[in-house]
């Protein structure tokens, strides 16, 4: 199983008419069981990209490949979660068949057991973007695509998140995409990392972390983010 990405331009009118490019040559492939990770600065397309590999987005040249009957689950950077529905009715809304061992499992992992009968007006933030992600992993999905899942948070509870993240990716096969702008979280959730440049987006390096996620020393860790803050992606 295979995700094919071949994205030759993207661009948009806005108001007053005047074109503007988003994407330029985004060509790449993540097979099952990989997490590819797009790093690049704020505003250069990254969000639009997720959009049109979700299927949200089709006015773009190029092709987006993906294997036929493939379950998508998407974490957007809101939760968007529906408000006079409690935390459990939102992720059965999205997965209405899973069963309550598998629901109650996800919840455990994802500290929300206490909070499953609560509204999202009586969540944080924190807990707000986990009942996110407990949607979309409620699917069980073949590809998931998590839009900042981090942004926004405190080092200490994103770290924990970020944990609970590599849990739950390491509990199924399946392609995964992420969208950060720390070099730290790309490191520890990432197998490929893609650094796209301003707008129009293209990449501009892909780094390819042959150690597997879990068995990352901090050493290595350190090491990795130590070469790649030195790259010089605006001569490449």
């Amino acid at each position: 199983m295979q995700l094919e990405v071949g994205i030759t331009g993207k661009s948009f009118a806005s108001a007053a008419g005047k074109r503007h490019d988003v994407l330029a040559n985004i060509t790449f492939t993540l097979n099952a069981g990989e997490v590819g990770v797009l790093f690049g600065p704020s505003g250069c397309g990254k969000s639009t990209l997720l959009k049109i590999l979700a299927g949200l987005d089709h006015n773009y040249q190029g092709r987006v490949a993906r294997p036929a009957g493939v379950r998508l689950g998407m974490v957007f950077q809101e939760p968007r979660l529906l408000p006079w529905r409690t935390v459990e009715q939102n992720v059965r809304l999205a997965a209405p068949d899973v069963d309550d061992g598998r629901l109650a499992a996800l919840f455990e992992v994802l500290e929300l057991s206490a909070h499953r009968h609560h509204f999202p007006g009586e969540l944080s933030l924190g807990l707000a973007r986990r009942v996110a992600l407990a949607r979309a992993f409620a699917i069980q999905p073949d590809v998931l695509i998590l839009d900042e899942p981090l942004a926004s948070l405190d080092n200490a509870l994103a770290g924990r998140l970020r944990d609970q993240i590599a849990t739950l990716v390491a509990s199924r096969r399946m392609m995964t995409l992420l969208v950060t702008h720390d070099l730290d979280d790309a490191v520890r959730l990432g197998d490929r990392l893609f650094f796209l440049s301003a707008r129009p987006a293209r990449i501009l390096h892909v780094e390819t972390i042959a150690a597997p996620r879990a068995e990352r020393s901090e050493k290595e860790i350190g090491a990795i983010k130590a070469r790649l803050s030195q790259l010089d992606l605006a001569n490449i």
